[in-house]
């Protein structure tokens, strides 16, 4: 059902919750999905929240956690003691959910929601993931899955089967080991319904299987599944053990956050913030790309003091380096996205050579276009001699070409070492191109002008 979420239902909501009117309360957000209730929470206090989390059934609250922001949650869960996020909330969620929420607590309270979870067996699988490390597909997986034994028959399988789907929501493979936990393939709900009761599953199952790690990263792990369309991939240890199974929904979370931090990182935000953190954290985020296009502004204008005696004569020149500047930030950018976009999903083919030979023809092309528009505009609406004229075009073609080069080059260059090359975008190129670009049109200045 789709909720039309109004200023009147904000706060009619908020009235009743101001009254205590749980029923009303209860009616109101009957039939809501626990996703339009979290966009909901956005309008509320952290008091009004909690008491519709306290008031609504278990399950549903424990969805509606996992639809918020990780702030607004932490906010929520201080205000439960370490028994109620156990029994109302873990409880509730699939092991890497509770997971999740478990990590996002202090370490004191931490260890007091493990020890008050009744599910042993449960808080066993929990500890277990939480030796993890967040961005690998251990710290990714879920315990709850569907495996049957190679040796069983058909029959055998299914009563097992049966069990195992009690505690599970959906169920997306049946995966197939033997008595030593080894992954050996997947077995079709269709050979199920098509075999015979007595049959063994080993003669049965597929063996071609897709899988990752315990220790993939989790970009890695995204791109097994967005590469094969799967909705669920298995996790295996050293031994090839299966031990978890990563679902779709649990990437593009990977998915969103990467592609926040690397837009961030793209701005020139060093650290990963939102709009609602502090003063001083976003400060702290913004400053040191601000202070490195300042360092830029500064080489630029460096440059530029050698040249003084010559701008006295040709000071029409000035007037013309915003465009030089500008025109080789965009060209940069454009350069450099394509190509960290190209990394991310792994579409960049063959060496850098003839990669940065494409950029170079398509910088020279480019170039070439935007010069002559340039050379009319300049001669016949500025008044600029031909000389000048052409010193601007020689430089836009030369600045242009260099910060193609660069925008190619730098992320290339630091996906190879390892490097995020998302942090060459936005203001490192921009600012490395501003200084190089100013030092090329006054250096051919220099050549066809002569001063």
């Amino acid at each position: 059902m789709n909720v039309e979420i109004t200023k009147d239902l904000i706060v009619n909501l908020s009235e009743r919750i101001k009254e205590q009117n749980a029923k009303a309360v209860k009616e109101m957000l009957d039939g809501f999905h626990p996703a339009d209730i979290a966009e909901l929470f956005d309008e509320l206090s952290t008091k009004e929240q909690a008491f519709v989390i306290d008031l609504l059934e278990n399950e549903t609250s424990a969805d509606i956690l996992l639809e918020l922001e990780e702030d607004d949650r932490k906010k929520i869960l201080h205000t439960f003691s370490a028994k109620e996020i156990a029994i109302e909330v873990i409880n509730e969620m699939d092991t890497d959910d509770a997971v999740d929420i478990i990590n996002e607590l202090s370490d004191r309270k931490k260890n007091e929601v493990i020890a008050q979870i009744e599910d042993k067996e449960q808080a066993k699988e929990i500890v277990e993931l939480l030796r993890y490390d967040e961005d690998t597909a251990g710290g990714l997986m879920g315990k709850e899955m569907i495996k049957v034994n190679k040796d069983w028959s058909v029959i055998t399988a299914i009563k097992q089967m049966r069990k195992q789907a009690e505690d599970l929501e959906e169920v997306f493979s049946i995966y197939v080991v033997d008595h030593d936990d080894i992954l050996l393939g997947t077995l079709s709900l269709k050979k199920f319904l098509t075999t015979s009761a007595n049959t063994k599953v080993e003669d049965v199952y597929n063996s071609k299987i897709q899988y990752v790690n315990i220790d993939t990263k989790d970009l890695e792990v995204a791109k097994v599944i967005e590469k094969y369309d799967l909705y669920e991939v298995p996790v295996v240890d050293e031994l090839k053990r299966l031990v978890g199974v990563i679902t779709v929904d649990d990437v593009l979370d990977v998915i969103r956050e990467e592609a926040e931090e690397n837009y961030q990182l793209a701005a020139g935000i060093t650290q990963n913030v939102d709009s609602d953190d502090s003063i001083l954290k976003l400060t702290k985020a913004r400053l040191p790309w601000l202070m490195i296009g300042m360092l830029g502004g500064l080489g630029a204008a460096s440059i530029m003091s050698g040249f003084e005696s010559a701008l006295e004569k040709y000071t029409i020149l000035l007037m013309f380096v915003p465009l030089i500047q500008s025109t080789a930030g965009n060209v940069g950018i454009q350069s450099s996205a394509i190509v960290v976009q190209g990394l991310a999903n792994g579409s960049i083919k063959g060496g850098i050579l003839k990669r940065l030979g494409k950029e170079f023809l398509l910088g020279l092309l480019n170039g070439l276009g935007i010069a002559l528009v340039v050379l009319l505009i300049t001669h016949f609406m500025f008044g600029t001699s031909y000389y000048v004229s052409m010193t601007i075009c020689v430089a836009l073609v030369a600045v242009i070409i260099n910060a193609a080069i660069i925008g190619t080059f730098i992320p290339i260059f630091l996906n190879g070492r390892g490097v995020d090359p998302a942090v060459s975008t936005g203001p490192f190129i921009t600012t490395s191109n501003d200084i190089i670009g100013v030092f090329i049109y006054f250096m051919i200045a220099k050549a066809i002008l002569g001063f």
